[in-house]
């Protein structure tokens, strides 16, 4: 990155310094000196990252644990439904507290769902065998416990987290196994 006065200074565009046109391409026909000698200096790009699914931006995560939520004097805040006001649909308040989930939440849930959709591939075994008292072969019984206790395993950690970098660990280790 380019630096003219300690601002950035975009490539392929043009710019002026003390009167002085420069073109678009400038900043990449000429040498390191040319451009120290107008006071254009290099920088190392700095870009920090942060993982979007744990983190609302460097250093900021987001919320871990569910929490419900309140208005500015502290009040409990309810989730809205649509009702009748004056004889006119309006949204109301319900007896439902709202609550914000957190992310040990999201991703408790995320785990079921995995979870749940690798067992539904062989569920119509789990019929069968209720239905007919047809075997459900020993391969496909020890894959489904296999599911069922890495689900069980993660939900269990993903409670347990006490921070944010402690759930990216467990979420990050995850073991479905072998269909």
């Amino acid at each position: 990155m380019f630096l003219l006065n300690g601002k950035p200074l975009a490539v392929d565009t043009p710019f002026q310094i003390d009167g002085t046109s420069y073109p678009a391409n400038w900043l990449r026909l000429t040498s390191l000196e040319e451009k120290n000698a107008v006071g254009i200096t290099e920088v190392p790009d700095v870009t920090e990252t942060y993982d979007s699914r744990f983190y609302w931006g460097v250093d900021n995560p987001k919320l871990l644990n569910d929490r419900e939520e309140s208005d500015e004097d502290g009040n409990p805040m309810y989730v809205k439904v649509l009702g009748v006001v004056d004889g006119k649909p309006a949204m109301v308040d319900s007896t439902e507290r709202l609550v914000t989930k957190g992310l040990k939440s999201n991703w408790t849930a995320q785990v079921k769902d995995t979870a749940n959709k690798l067992l539904a591939q062989t569920d119509w075994m789990v019929i069968r065998k209720a239905e007919r008292s047809v075997d459900i072969p020993e391969a496909t019984a020890t894959y489904r416990a296999s599911v069922i206790t890495e689900c069980t395993r993660l939900v269990t950690a993903i409670e347990a987290c006490a921070d944010v970098p402690a759930l990216i660990a467990v979420v990050t280790a995850q073991n479905w196994g072998q269909a």
